[in-house]
Protein backbone atom coordinates (compact mmCIF):
# COMPACT_ATOMS: atom_id res chain seq x y z
CA UNK A 1 0.00 0.00 0.00
CA UNK A 2 1.62 3.28 -0.72
CA UNK A 3 1.37 6.07 1.56
CA UNK A 4 0.73 9.80 0.42
CA UNK A 5 3.00 12.03 0.54
CA UNK A 6 1.20 14.34 2.39
CA UNK A 7 -0.78 13.42 4.84
CA UNK A 8 -4.71 14.75 4.56
CA UNK A 9 -6.08 16.20 7.83
CA UNK A 10 -8.93 14.58 8.80
CA UNK A 11 -11.67 17.62 9.93
CA UNK A 12 -14.72 16.03 11.49
CA UNK A 13 -18.23 17.11 9.55
CA UNK A 14 -20.06 19.86 10.96
CA UNK A 15 -23.75 18.16 11.06
CA UNK A 16 -26.66 19.37 13.43
CA UNK A 17 -27.76 15.77 14.19
CA UNK A 18 -31.67 17.97 15.33
CA UNK A 19 -32.24 18.91 11.68
CA UNK A 20 -34.09 15.65 10.24
CA UNK A 21 -35.28 15.26 6.50
CA UNK A 22 -37.89 12.83 4.53
CA UNK A 23 -38.44 12.45 1.36
CA UNK A 24 -41.46 10.45 0.13
CA UNK A 25 -40.12 8.06 -2.84
CA UNK A 26 -43.15 6.12 -3.06
CA UNK A 27 -46.44 3.85 -2.21
CA UNK A 28 -47.00 0.25 -2.41
CA UNK A 29 -50.57 -0.97 -3.16
CA UNK A 30 -51.10 -2.13 0.40
CA UNK A 31 -50.55 1.28 1.57
CA UNK A 32 -47.45 1.60 2.62
CA UNK A 33 -45.64 4.73 2.04
CA UNK A 34 -41.89 4.24 1.33
CA UNK A 35 -39.53 7.14 1.91
CA UNK A 36 -35.87 8.50 2.41
CA UNK A 37 -34.59 9.35 6.17
CA UNK A 38 -31.71 11.70 6.97
CA UNK A 39 -30.21 13.30 10.35
CA UNK A 40 -27.83 15.97 9.71
CA UNK A 41 -26.90 16.01 5.74
CA UNK A 42 -30.23 15.40 3.51
CA UNK A 43 -28.06 13.72 0.92
CA UNK A 44 -27.02 10.93 3.18
CA UNK A 45 -30.12 9.05 3.98
CA UNK A 46 -31.75 5.40 4.63
CA UNK A 47 -35.14 4.20 2.56
CA UNK A 48 -37.55 3.27 5.37
CA UNK A 49 -40.96 1.96 4.85
CA UNK A 50 -43.95 2.41 6.73
CA UNK A 51 -48.18 2.30 7.06
CA UNK A 52 -49.63 5.74 6.48
CA UNK A 53 -50.44 6.25 10.72
CA UNK A 54 -46.70 4.72 11.76
CA UNK A 55 -45.30 7.12 9.20
CA UNK A 56 -47.25 10.54 10.26
CA UNK A 57 -46.12 9.46 13.87
CA UNK A 58 -42.84 8.73 12.67
CA UNK A 59 -42.28 12.51 11.09
CA UNK A 60 -43.97 13.75 14.16
CA UNK A 61 -41.35 12.72 16.72
CA UNK A 62 -38.77 13.46 14.63
CA UNK A 63 -39.92 17.11 13.91
CA UNK A 64 -38.73 16.45 10.06
CA UNK A 65 -38.36 18.66 7.13
CA UNK A 66 -40.40 17.31 4.27
CA UNK A 67 -38.01 17.67 0.97
CA UNK A 68 -39.68 17.70 -2.55
CA UNK A 69 -39.57 14.53 -4.49
CA UNK A 70 -36.63 13.90 -6.64
CA UNK A 71 -37.13 14.75 -10.34
CA UNK A 72 -36.22 12.08 -12.89
CA UNK A 73 -33.45 13.63 -15.57
CA UNK A 74 -31.95 15.66 -13.28
CA UNK A 75 -28.35 15.49 -12.12
CA UNK A 76 -25.88 14.30 -14.24
CA UNK A 77 -27.08 11.90 -17.35
CA UNK A 78 -23.92 9.28 -16.82
CA UNK A 79 -24.95 6.38 -15.62
CA UNK A 80 -23.08 5.45 -12.62
CA UNK A 81 -22.76 2.21 -10.33
CA UNK A 82 -23.65 4.69 -7.28
CA UNK A 83 -26.94 6.02 -8.80
CA UNK A 84 -29.42 3.60 -7.16
CA UNK A 85 -31.61 2.82 -4.42
CA UNK A 86 -32.73 -0.47 -2.65
CA UNK A 87 -36.66 0.44 -3.68
CA UNK A 88 -35.04 -0.03 -7.25
CA UNK A 89 -33.46 -3.25 -7.13
CA UNK A 90 -37.23 -4.56 -5.90
CA UNK A 91 -37.61 -4.05 -9.51
CA UNK A 92 -34.82 -5.65 -11.13
CA UNK A 93 -34.73 -9.29 -12.04
CA UNK A 94 -31.06 -10.40 -11.49
CA UNK A 95 -29.86 -13.68 -13.21
CA UNK A 96 -28.47 -16.56 -11.36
Amino acid sequence: MNRPEQLVEMVPANLDTRQRWVRVTGERGNGFIEFDFAIGEPDLCVEMILTPEAFAEFCAANQVQMLPPKEEGTGTDEPSDWNWSLADATQTRFKA
